[in-house]
């Protein structure tokens, strides 16, 4: 696990409903592809590939308002 990232999310009807963009190694991340996504008790996870093709997963733990990555 590293530091909580920095993450931008699209939030509709609820919070972190997508991500769109994350801070990784000094620098921001656009998310060019969500390839994955599930939904756990009490958290969001998502694989993602940003523009510099990059893959993470990424979760959002509702409980604690947290994010997670996860470098692949």
């Amino acid at each position: 696990m590293f530091a909580e990232p920095l993450v931008e999310c699209h939030s509709g009807f609820t919070y972190a409903e997508s991500p769109r963009a994350l801070r990784w190694d000094n620098a921001r991340r656009v998310v060019k592809t969500i390839t994955a996504q599930a939904r756990q008790p009490g958290s969001r996870c998502f694989r993602i590939i940003t523009e510099d093709d990059l893959t993470f997963d990424l979760s959002y733990m509702e409980l604690s308002d947290t994010w997670s990555l996860n470098p692949v």
